[in-house]
């Protein structure tokens, strides 16, 4: 049994968080130590006061949401969740920090251990997930709150350090969380002047209150973070009174406090102490136990919150029954948001289209069925980078979130490509059923291209509208003309990403994204500036196999033509007068790589055989990747290089995207 020592019970369970990141770190003879060091006092009162959490189940509705963006200090959160009583962490995860399947890696995972909000480790996310966190709740609070009942009632608290405040993606979200004046949002600042290079006085001597005034938050300021924790309780305490505006409350601390040698400077930040730092460190906070034994007056103590979390969650569900009861259709709504449920016969809303029907660009499309879903799909919620009127992504009817306006669900996220990504996902990982959507032009991906990654890899339902997909745009340039932006994007790992043909495909591409959204899978679709014609042979079930046959030849083909995008209607076209001379074509439409690779072996070959190996693939963008589907005898017709400014229709003449062009080289692929 592990006896207390003279230690007030408070600094007990300070210093167990503190330790328990040392000897982690020292363990695995990896990580973060510092941050721990210095935040935990922070991190023990607002765990200890304020968050409201159940340990035993961590995806609680109503729980507060907490996010670690200083993600390099994730020892701080899994520290915290086994001492509160989280079964996703014991003591022997603890020691297994970073080590192979451990539920405790290196930077935290919400997808890996329960309990972690978001994953965050590139530094910024973190907070500019909290602000879509934020948007959420305040979403669904104007959308399900009574006057007689409280439903939704929930804040998201933040710890960042100086390097997220450094990030442009965190400059972007904060600015537009106090412009919509997200009142249950609370940062708290680990202000310790040190990052990787050292004192961050070679690189941030901004006074980052004052820029947080700018945006529009509170700003609070405790200057003792190291040993005032009834300071930060207060802080905590005035930050929970204004409702009308985000806080932020700059916690000045010492990183590695505690170390008699390294506190204070980069040698703590990302690096282990050292035994013998270690045992110096012990003797200065009076700290008598062995590696990884906690005090059992600390742990008594902040396993409190077991109790105190189930008290928490059976008073929401007594709220809840009283709320079915009396709001039965709205209750309904909710309850099936929440069982990640979709509306039955929702996809029936998604148009089809004829050969006869009228030619519009794909991202008109896009604008059609992303109204048609809005109809069924109440969960819809979303916008553009300052581009509403050129990515065709207005809610007709619905409304703009803002300020005083939060059950709208058109979102004006400015000319903030990142701060929108990672916003979105946030607002897709708070647990509630809500489909974000954020859009912007193909080629500023490029500006976000952090934010899509971590919605494939932490699993994020996030809908990416990206218009404007190729040199057919036109007149804006090479600046503007993405040709390599699609290739890099299908090379992220478990997004899908789509390029529809037609109007058809258009609706299967939202079908699939609805689906996979719902699955808690991120996609990205790419529409078109420029009409395409509607295609007879098109189909939203061939879209969900990724590639399929959209014209076929009576026997086995001769020629397999592969197009994607707006480039498929120019394989029709090459295909008819092809056809004409006496050549068997099979046209493939292939929207999806990854859809098309997860098909079975017998699907794929039904498509591609093997037997066909003169294929000319069609994209107007890089070739790379197409080898694969082309064959080692086939040929690929693409954009190798940077585009140029002129009317669309000329650039997709002078770089070969024209039928007499296609056709003369299927033809030298025949001999």
């Amino acid at each position: 049994m592990a006896v207390a020592t003279t230690q007030t019970l408070q600094e007990l369970c300070v210093n167990s968080i503190r330790f328990l990141a040392v000897d982690a770190v020292e363990k695995a003879k990896s990580g973060h130590p510092g941050l721990p060091m210095g935040a935990a006092p922070m991190a023990f009162v607002l765990w200890d006061q304020f968050l409201r959490f159940n340990p035993k189940n961590p995806k609680w509705f109503n729980r507060d949401r907490f996010v670690l963006s200083a993600g390099h200090g994730c020892m701080l959160q899994y520290a915290l969740l086994y001492l509160t009583g989280y079964d996703s962490v014991s003591i022997d995860d603890i020691k297994q920090f970073r080590q192979w399947e451990s539920k405790t890696p290196g930077h935290p995972e919400n997808f890996e251990t329960p309990g972690v909000e978001v994953t965050t480790g590139p530094l910024g996310q973190g907070i500019a997930n909290a602000v879509g966190l934020a948007i959420a709740e305040a979403h669904l609070a104007a959308k399900f709150n009574q006057p007689d009942l409280t439903l939704v009632d929930h804040y998201t608290y933040v710890i960042l350090g100086d390097g997220c405040n450094m990030e442009g993606v965190s400059g972007e979200a904060c600015s537009l969380a106090g412009h919509l004046g997200l009142g249950k949002l609370i940062a708290l600042y680990d202000d310790n002047h040190i990052s990787i290079d050292g004192s961050t006085d070679i690189a941030f001597t901004e006074d980052v209150s004052k820029r947080f005034e700018a945006y529009g938050w509170h700003v609070l300021h405790v200057e003792n973070g190291n040993t005032d924790l009834d300071a930060i309780a207060k802080a905590i305490a005035e930050a929970k009174a204004v409702t009308d505006k985000p806080t932020m409350i700059k916690v000045t601390t010492t990183i590695g406090y505690g170390s008699p040698n390294k506190q204070g400077t980069a040698d703590a930040h990302g690096s282990v102490l050292g035994p013998d730092e270690i045992k110096l460190t012990r003797d200065n906070l009076g700290w008598e136990y062995e590696p990884f034994v906690v005090p059992d007056d600390a742990l008594a103590h902040l396993r409190q919150a077991v109790d105190r979390g189930a008290s928490l969650e059976a008073e929401w569900n007594e709220t809840w029954a009283q709320y079915k009861t009396k709001y039965t259709e709205k209750a309904a709504e909710f309850d099936r948001l929440l069982s990640g449920k979709l509306p039955d016969g929702w996809d029936k809303a998604l148009p089809t289209y004829k050969p006869e029907d009228k030619q519009l660009a794909t991202r008109k499309h896009s604008e059609i069925s992303l109204n048609a879903l809005a109809k069924v799909l109440p969960e819809l919620i979303g916008g553009s980078a300052d581009l509403t009127h050129s990515n065709l992504t207005e809610l007709k009817g619905s409304g703009n979130f803002q300020k005083g306006h939060y059950e709208n669900r058109n979102v004006h996220f400015g000319v903030r490509e990142h701060g929108m990504g990672a916003i979105c996902n946030g607002m897709a990982l708070h647990g509630s059923g809500l489909i974000p959507y954020g859009a912007t032009f193909l080629i500023f991906t490029d500006y976000m291209r952090g934010a899509i990654r971590l919605s494939a890899l932490s699993q994020a339902g996030v809908i990416w509208v990206m218009t404007h997909d190729s040199v057919a745009l036109g007149e804006d340039g090479p600046t503007h003309q993405p040709v390599e932006t699609i290739a890099s994007l299908r090379a992220i790992p478990d997004l899908t990403v789509l390029r529809p043909a037609d109007g058809t495909e258009t609706s299967g591409a939202y079908k699939v994204a609805v689906l996979n959204a719902n699955q808690n899978r991120a996609t990205l679709i790419a529409f078109s500036r420029q009409a395409v014609p509607n295609l007879a042979g098109s189909s939203i079930e061939g879209v969900a196999k990724g590639a399929y046959a959209v014209i076929d030849s009576d026997g086995a083909p001769d020629l397999i033509l592969i197009g994607t995008g707006s480039e498929v209607g120019l394989c029709v076209k090459a295909a008819e007068q092809l056809t004409s001379e006496g050549t068997k074509v099979r046209v493939v439409s292939m929207p999806s790589w990854e859809l098309f690779e997860a098909q079975d072996a017998a699907y794929k070959e039904s498509v591609l055989p093997k037997a066909v190996t003169k294929r000319l693939v069609v994209e107007a963008g890089i070739t790379m990747g197409w080898q694969k589907y082309a064959g080692a005898e086939g040929d690929i017709l693409g954009v190798d290089r940077f585009g140029v400014s002129a009317p669309g229709g000329k650039i997709m003449e002078k770089f070969g995207f024209t039928v007499e062009n296609v056709v003369a080289r299927a033809n030298a692929l025949l001999g």
